[in-house]
């Protein structure tokens, strides 16, 4: 890439009544988080409850995306599975159409595997993917996978695939694995997934963010991941949303910035938020982001 990355919103997906996927609200919200100043939406990554959204609905919000107007180089799709080739199926559309990244985790069904078992993985994804494979970040959250992206491995993969690898996302939350990894592999486009450390590391070479709060405080999470501004409100409120489920904590928020409740919905095994917990994320909002509106 030329340019600098920029902020992505890690976008929420809304699902309806029968707990289908509600298409047009999702399209709403992408519409919504480019309008405020993203550069991109991320699909279908963890904040989008990703690893619960199968091949045929991730080709449906695709295709509607676009067809609504958003630009390929706009969306960033999110691939958050196991086995090497539904990985390379659920990447080959977003590329085919144009996607401008794919978020790429690495598999997490079994554990404490070795270096070259996870670099085996990822070659197998590319060479499934062929020609088309381009773009790829490398998604790093062991919270989730129990896996931690070595700087090594990093390193292996972008020297055995220079035109496939393009950067990493970090959502470690371990700030002395982020400065390592800029230290590195400052020329790659590395990301921070934890807000809190987010302008610290646009200082030092990071290139935004892919963020799932941008899909409620965007432009405060912009000026961080773009101009590497300090937000101690934004830094203090990811704590108030780490004292629940994130992504369905998120979804609260966006709910209460839309006015619609139908974003409260989570895909199983996901559970809501309870409305005491709704309220609690409520009033931590306020106390920290209602002076800037008064």
């Amino acid at each position: 890439m030329t340019s600098r990355f920029g902020l992505s919103a890690a976008l929420a997906t809304p699902f309806d009544a029968s707990g289908q996927i509600a298409i047009a609200l999702m399209v709403a919200q992408a519409r919504r988080c480019l309008a405020e100043g993203c550069g991109s939406v991320t699909l279908f990554g963890t904040t989008g409850e990703g690893a619960s959204v199968g091949a045929a609905e991730r080709r449906s919000v695709t295709e509607a995306m676009l067809t609504a107007g958003i630009l390929p180089h706009q969306l960033v799709a999110g691939v958050l599975v196991d086995a090497a080739e539904d990985a390379a199926e659920q990447a080959r559309h977003a590329l085919q159409r144009g996607a401008r990244n794919i978020l790429l985790a690495p598999p997490s069904y079994f554990k404490n595997v070795g270096e070259d078992g996870l670099f085996g993985w990822f070659s197998a994804v590319f060479a499934a993917l062929g020609p088309l494979a381009r773009g790829v970040l490398l998604y790093n959250i062991p919270s989730v996978t129990m896996v931690q992206l070595s700087l090594g491995l990093i390193g292996r993969l972008r020297t055995a695939f220079p035109d496939v690898v393009a950067g990493v996302k970090d959502s470690g939350g371990d700030w002395d694995y982020s400065e390592a990894l800029l230290d590195a592999h400052r020329d790659l486009v590395i990301l921070i997934g934890d807000e809190r450390h987010l302008a610290r590391a646009v200082r030092i070479g990071a290139q935004g963010a892919i963020s799932g709060m941008a899909n409620f405080v965007t432009g405060e999470i912009r000026a961080m991941a773009e101009d590497g501004r300090d937000d101690t409100r934004v830094e203090r409120f990811v704590l108030e949303l780490l004292k629940y489920p994130v992504t369905p904590a998120v979804k609260v928020m966006v709910a209460r910035k839309t006015g619609d409740d139908r974003w409260l919905a989570v895909r199983p095994p996901l559970e809501p938020i309870a409305s005491q917990g709704q309220q609690q994320l409520a009033d931590a909002y306020d106390r920290l982001f209602a002076r800037e509106s008064a």
